[in-house]
């Protein structure tokens, strides 16, 4: 038969050792000072030695809880230096009395908890490259919203990966095995993109001879991807807001509502409260797309990943390239204003230019090695201005 064990926390067994001894001091001290007075001989000095023993069993009480503490600790620390991932903490872990030893346990874990948040995102999105503090604060925001059926909204410029976001939600919900429909709501004319929706019946118009199901249709049971739903045009918004509201829709050209479960996430470069204000996008649409927000940095605030981008990027090029290490530097300094998809093309030509198998900075267009010397001259002309005001 199992037996039932119970367990007592360190917060209530530290403080109760302790003030155990003080409550036991202090009865020892009052029995021996009363017992001094009532013979007539003087307590002090039965009182002081009691004192002694007590602070040296105190002492060691104290020492071996911190032992018994900090040991497992230590192990960990030593065991984790012995990674090449972890190879800070071989310093953490040498004695130096000067730092306090909790704060060098505080950075190694720290250093643990940043590796192991990166092994995290590597293994729940492969398909998304950055290992950048503003990266793994989004792939932490994802993995929360994934298994939610929650409507979702991705911001970010053009060329940061909302589609390739879009698609990480889906393959982490529930709804992983249904389909995953994308409709670009900017590359569709707007006399068809209503169509291309809800779909239409036939005779809806001029040249609808048959029965054509719409997006909505196709993603029944999934998730449906609006990409640049800020270019969708102001007429359209309120069906899409119907949708959001009760699951369900018109076709173009019918009389009948049909049913659809659908989760949508919709993605945009534009500034949409600028666009409520403006009167240009509906207010009750933007508050029934706006339940959970995800903001994908530039590429230019994400500086880090760039090496990595740029190694992943080599891999899939039809011809295997590597890269100097002063057309990487050119690489991280530029701003990049198209973001990855820029970084993508400027590799792919690169990798096309470089012949004798490795991309040198003459492989790389102009504008970024020009805009490297230029931040190289403004750097200089700072330095040499701070230097005269010195002087």
């Amino acid at each position: 038969m199992k037996q039932s064990r119970f367990y007592i926390s360190l917060y209530i067994i530290f403080p109760f050792i302790f003030t155990g001894f003080t409550i036991f001091a202090a009865i020892v001290s009052y029995r021996l000072t009363k017992y001094g007075l009532t013979r007539g001989t003087d307590p002090a000095q039965p009182v002081f030695w009691f004192i002694v023993v007590i602070s040296l069993l105190v002492y060691a009480s104290s020492f071996l809880l911190v032992r018994l503490i900090l040991k497992p600790m230590e192990k960990f620390i030593e065991d984790t230096s012995k990674f090449p991932a972890f190879s800070g903490a071989k310093k953490a872990i040498k004695k130096d009395w000067s730092v306090d030893k909790i704060q060098q346990f505080t950075n190694v874990f720290d250093q643990v908890t940043s590796v192991l948040s990166r092994i995290d995102a590597r293994h729940f999105f492969p398909g998304i490259i950055g290992e950048s503090l503003a990266m793994r604060g989004l792939l932490s925001l994802i993995k929360k919203v994934s298994p939610t059926d929650s409507t979702v909204l991705i911001l970010g410029e053009s060329g940061t990966g909302k589609e390739l976001v879009a698609a990480s939600i889906h393959d982490h919900s529930k709804r992983q095995d249904k389909p995953f429909i994308k409709l670009n709501c900017a590359a569709i004319p707007e006399d068809l993109l209503e169509s291309e929706l809800f779909g239409h019946e036939k005779g809806a118009f001029t040249g609808a001879t048959n029965f054509k199901p719409g997006k909505f249709d196709m993603a029944d049971g999934g998730t449906i991807f609006l990409d640049e739903i800020g270019d969708m045009p102001y007429n359209l918004q309120g069906k899409i807001l119907r949708i959001l509201q009760g699951q369900e829709f018109y076709r173009v050209g019918g009389n009948r509502t049909i049913k659809v479960d659908v989760r949508i996430i919709a993605s945009t470069n534009k500034n949409l409260e600028k666009m409520v204000r403006e009167g240009t996008f509906r207010e009750d649409l933007f508050y029934r797309l706006n339940v959970f927000t995800l903001h994908l940095p530039p590429l230019r605030e994400r500086k880090e990943d760039i090496p990595l981008l740029v190694d992943y990027l080599l891999q899939s090029t039809p011809k295997k390239r590597a890269i100097s290490s002063m057309a990487l530097q050119l690489l991280v300094a530029f701003s990049w204003p198209g973001n990855i998809r820029e970084l993508k093309n400027t590799i792919e030509s690169a990798s096309v230019i470089a012949e004798n198998g490795t991309i040198e900075p003459a492989h790389l267009p102009a504008k970024i090695a020009g805009a490297f010397d230029q931040n190289q001259k403004i750097a200089a002309k700072f330095t040499a201005n701070i230097s005269l005001d010195e002087r």
